[in-house]
């Protein structure tokens, strides 16, 4: 059974920093793509980060570039964020995603860490 458990959310004021965390079981998890996605009040769900499986390549969102940070460490089978310089827009919950390749893609969601930044 594929879980995905984020953690790391809270309360924070502007310029702050946070490290969510996902841990994640069920599956291969150095095989995996790992994302993490957020979502406002009232906006659609976005992408924030990803990184990659096997050579750990990273992408980033415009509006996280220089200030967010995702790695892995697939000996714990954990992704994180490192979020630095939070904004307020930054508040969200934030989600990971798990993306596994057998045969066909199978996509998988963790629950969700709520994000507040507030001054």
């Amino acid at each position: 059974q594929v879980q995905l458990v984020e953690s790391g959310g809270g309360l924070v004021q502007p310029g702050e920093s946070l490290r969510l965390s996902c841990a994640a079981s069920g599956f291969t998890f150095n095989s995996s793509v790992m994302t993490w996605h957020r979502q406002a009040p009232g906006k659609e769900r976005e992408l924030v980060a990803s990184i990659t499986s096997a050579a750990g390549s990273t992408n980033y969102a415009d509006f996280v570039k220089g200030r967010f940070t995702i790695s892995r460490d697939n000996a714990k089978n954990t992704v994180y964020l490192q979020m630095s310089s939070l904004k307020l827009e930054d508040t969200a919950v934030y989600y990971c995603k798990a993306s596994i390749y057998d045969r066909v893609w199978r996509i998988y969601w963790g629950q969700g860490t709520q994000v507040t930044v507030s001054s």
